[in-house]
């Protein structure tokens, strides 16, 4: 699986959260300010102040959603959930072709998310857009949704053709580096839990999870 997305947040927290970033437009920056020299030519947004008191409540409620997430965690195995920012794009802006540097201040990039927080009928275009071996996928997720990616992948934001796009990102550096290696385990663990679901313990599945985990230990950092 290149690609999982989930409904993270309910529709009445998601609501709040919007609230709040609309009610603070003075704490809003030209996002070319986290940019490096070449996204900065090709990044048009607006970030929420990261120092702000704002920014650091917000990003505490979307990293520990994430982490308290069963099948978030069984798709990510994180170690790390950093660099989370929140972002408004309005008409015009948009965020071109580009790949999400391996290695940042704030940790190593296994996995890139989006979280989008207004609906998609609030604004025209502002799809992001994964460019995969096939073909380049474009997603537009409902008000509290969550998409993950592997960071390898080539990716960029549509421009924004009218109404304000709000959605909040991040990295995650997981405990497995290899996004094949995650995949492995992802499928061993959501089999497991079917079974043991669908048939109780068994010393046959006792075994399954040994596997797992045994795996997880040669795998992991």
């Amino acid at each position: 699986m290149e690609y999982l997305t989930h409904s993270l947040i309910d529709e009445s927290e998601v609501l709040d959260i919007l609230h709040k970033l609309k009610a603070e437009q003075s704490l809003w920056q030209d996002g070319k300010k986290t940019a490096g020299s070449h996204a900065a030519k090709i990044k048009s947004n607006f970030q929420l102040d990261k120092n702000s008191n704002l920014s650091n409540d917000l990003r505490d409620i979307v990293v520990n959603k994430i982490i308290s997430n069963p099948l978030l965690k069984s798709f990510t195995l994180p170690s790390l959930i950093h660099g989370v920012m929140f972002t408004q794009s309005q008409a015009g802006n948009g965020y071109g072709t580009h790949i999400d540097n391996p290695y940042m201040p704030s940790g190593r990039s296994d996995l890139s998310f989006t979280l989008f927080l207004n609906k998609p009928e609030d604004y025209k275009g502002g799809e992001l857009c994964i460019q995969t071996m096939k073909k380049t996928e474009k997603i537009k997720l409902s008000a509290g949704e969550i998409i993950i990616y592997p960071s390898t992948q080539l990716h960029s934001v549509a421009e924004v053709k009218d109404g304000e796009r709000y959605v909040c990102v991040g990295w995650i550096q997981s405990y497995v580096q290899n996004n094949e290696d995650r995949n492995f385990l992802f499928g061993l663990d959501a089999g497991a839990k079917g079974i043991l679901a669908k048939h109780g313990r068994s010393d046959e599945l006792d075994l399954i999870f040994q596997a797992y985990s045994n795996i997880l230990r040669r795998l992991g950092d």
